[in-house]
């Protein structure tokens, strides 16, 4: 029973989440970037234990499983699994270094950010699902939205390639101007809380606006990396386990790479491209298909690109000022 596994998943998914925020990570506490590093390492073991269970139901088609379409086979479904979790990995690279200027901006503590990037990550996953429900619905019934989807990720590159984070002025953004048209916010912070009551009045506090603004621009982001995932596969199952299991490393990999942020400066460009590649492939998809495997290595080996040029050229900045 396909139902009986979609049950199955949501429950392992809320059980991980429980673990991670009560038992794990119960009292707040400044994360290391040796520890960020640890417990990332931690989540993508997770999600690659995963890909046992994925070629069970796809192979063997345990719990009487009916996969939708796209995967013929196992191996097929854990290279569409695994091609799918490391696109929406690399594109949530960006996606962090956005939230870690909200926090900047706000003047959010690193002792409370953990706090909003749970709630964050547990308003993704339902919007995201939503997404992936309305993407593959209207692929389903429209071939042509393909193009579309191939001209939203062309359009995203450029945009990504020419905006400039630094500059952006979230105290006058949507999502600040829409929390403070509906109810006050304080100065400053109250510890961890949300909100707070002062002589019978409701306040947000910085860290609910920052909630918000991280809430938002998931959703930016969803607009470019559900329609790249849907390039992958259409099957729902895998294009949302993959997003689960992404997203759920995602507060783990914010930690390690905002410590490591100045590093790596050319990361940026390697998503530029990976965009660029993928709404490329959406556009081509009357006329050539590219394999699964080929667009595994392209991801890999662009991200990977990016990393090695980002280190070299901070050993040789480095070099130079010590001399």
């Amino acid at each position: 029973m396909t139902e009986l596994v979609w049950i199955g998943f949501l429950a392992l998914f809320l059980a991980l989440l429980y673990l991670d925020l009560s038992v794990l990570h119960r009292e707040a506490a400044e994360l290391s970037v040796r520890q960020a590093l640890s417990w990332t390492a931690v989540w993508v073991g997770v999600a690659g234990s995963f890909t046992f269970v994925i070629y069970g139901l796809y192979e063997y088609h345990g719990f009487d499983f009916d996969p939708w379409h796209g995967a013929t086979s196992g191996s097929d479904a854990v290279l569409q699994f695994v091609t799918g979790y490391l696109l929406e990995w690399s594109l949530s690279v960006d996606n962090i270094f956005v939230i870690a200027l909200i926090f900047a901006y706000l003047k959010i503590p690193t002792l409370y950010q953990y706090r909003v990037l749970f709630w964050g990550i547990v308003g993704a996953i339902v919007l995201r699902g939503l997404m992936i429900a309305a993407g593959t619905a209207l692929l389903a019934q429209f071939d042509w939205m393909f193009y579309v989807f191939g001209a939203v990720l062309l359009v995203s590159a450029l945009r990504m390639l020419r905006d400039d984070d630094e500059d952006r002025d979230f105290g006058s953004s949507f999502p600040a101007r829409l929390v403070r048209r509906f109810v006050p916010v304080t100065e400053h912070l109250d510890r961890a809380r949300f909100f707070v009551r002062r002589d019978g009045k409701l306040y947000a506090t910085p860290l609910f606006v920052a909630l918000i603004m991280v809430e938002l621009t998931d959703v930016v982001f969803a607009v470019d990396s559900i329609p790249a995932i849907l390039a992958v596969t259409r099957d729902p199952f895998l294009v949302f386990t993959s997003n689960a299991f992404a997203i759920l490393g995602l507060r783990s990999l914010y930690f390690a790479v905002a410590g490591l942020m100045s590093m790596f400066r050319y990361l940026r460009y390697s998503l530029v491209l990976i965009l660029a590649f993928v709404g490329v492939k959406m556009l081509l998809v009357s006329r050539y298909h590219v394999p699964n495997l080929v667009s595994l290595g392209i991801i890999v080996g662009t991200l990977a690109g990016g990393i090695i040029a980002s280190l070299v050229a901070t050993r040789i900045e480095r070099a130079a000022n010590d001399r």
